[in-house]
């Protein structure tokens, strides 16, 4: 069966603005490069549902949920709300789908996990946000769609998951989410000290594996923590299924982090992960520079297909990235590269005892 492409036209409604890191294009900008590479074939790309409320109330409070449908219709909450649910505060502003898209993110996070029960393959870019909890919003996200897919996967009668997380941002809703089901292995690589300043450690025995690594993590390291704790862990697991958050904000010149990966790293870490379980589930995270995550993410649609990344960008996809709007100063002056490549030139460097140190917990 052919990889399936879940997105959505919800993802480009401009909900958020400048200068909030979400004011950017990010998951249908990678459906667009994809397209204009003729990447996707017929019957490939699927629309996401909206999941029901009752959905969303398998992880969340019916009362949060009911919160999230109010923030929508009204634009508002009373203040004891905001405070309580943290809708509309910490950045986790009230927009007009502030309801709807977190949502439909859950809907397709679901429908992945159901096409992929008798195995297969399927990418859900707009899927990703690890840090929701059952009552409160959190690091820009209303609904832990990670966590819904994952349950749906437990709900098909599938036991032993894995869940791989390489976004900068510990994943700290999904760990807590399965803390207490040793069936479920979280594994999160994330910067040292970065929001929310959580997964500063592991706990083997509940199946918890942080790698909180030093500013500057860089292609080697990774390589590194893959090859001699990461995967290991994965084996001994024996998986029936994975689920990966790429993220794309450990690429070097994302301007929430300071680590220093090349695309490369990431669609290494990928293949490495994929032949380790029938089923798999790679979703997006965050990943704040659009002009590095969608040439990401779209590299690793070619990688889950099986198509040869061009060295230089044929002019209709070319076309696509130079049409990007980014406010940030980089946006002002983009690299050419930006614009007529996939592939990040390889960021090797040396381990560093404190990554090595890292492994060792393995």
């Amino acid at each position: 069966m052919q990889p399936g492409f879940i997105g959505s036209e919800i993802y480009r409604l401009p909900v958020f603005k400048p200068p909030h890191p979400l004011a950017v294009p990010r998951a249908m900008l990678v459906r667009d490069l994809c397209d204009a590479l003729g990447w996707l074939a017929p019957g490939q790309y699927i629309d996401s549902p909206l999941a029901t409320a009752a959905e969303l109330g398998q992880f969340h409070d019916a009362a949060y949920v009911a919160a999230l449908f109010r923030a929508e219709a009204e634009q508002d909450l009373p203040e004891a709300l905001r405070q309580q649910y943290r809708i509309g505060a910490d950045a986790n502003i009230i927009h007009p789908a502030v309801y709807r898209r977190p949502a439909t993110s859950a809907g397709g996070a679901m429908l992945a996990a159901r096409l992929t029960a008798d195995g297969g393959v399927v990418q859900a870019p707009g899927v990703g946000s690890h840090h929701g909890q059952p009552a409160r919003a959190s690091g820009f996200c209303f609904v832990n769609d990670v966590v819904l897919g994952m349950m749906q996967w437990q709900a098909l009668g599938l036991r032993r998951i894995v869940y791989l997380d390489l976004d900068a941002h510990h994943g700290d809703g999904v760990e807590a989410a399965f803390a207490d089901d040793p069936d479920v292995l979280t594994i999160s690589v994330h910067e040292a000290g970065r929001w929310p300043r959580s997964g500063t450690a592991s706990k083997p025995a509940q199946g918890i594996w942080n790698f909180p690594v030093p500013a500057g993590f860089n292609d080697s390291e990774l390589a590194w923590l893959m090859e001699n704790s990461i995967l290991p862990v994965i084996r001994a697991q024996a998986p029936e299924a994975i689920w990966m958050l790429p993220g794309a904000d450990a690429l070097a010149g994302d301007p929430l982090a300071k680590l220093q990966l090349s695309n490369q790293a990431i669609w290494d870490a990928l293949a490495k992960v994929r032949p380790l379980a029938r089923r798999l589930v790679v979703a997006g995270g965050g990943g704040y520079n659009p002009y590095l995550l969608a040439r990401c993410w779209s590299g690793i649609w070619a990688g889950l297909n099986g198509l040869a990344i061009p060295e230089t960008l044929p002019p209709a996809a070319e076309s696509v990235l130079r049409a990007v709007e980014y406010f940030r100063a980089a946006g002002r002056n983009p690299p050419e590269y930006w614009m007529n490549t996939l592939r990040d030139a390889p960021n090797p460097g040396p381990v560093r005892d404190a990554v090595k140190r890292l492994g060792e917990q393995a």
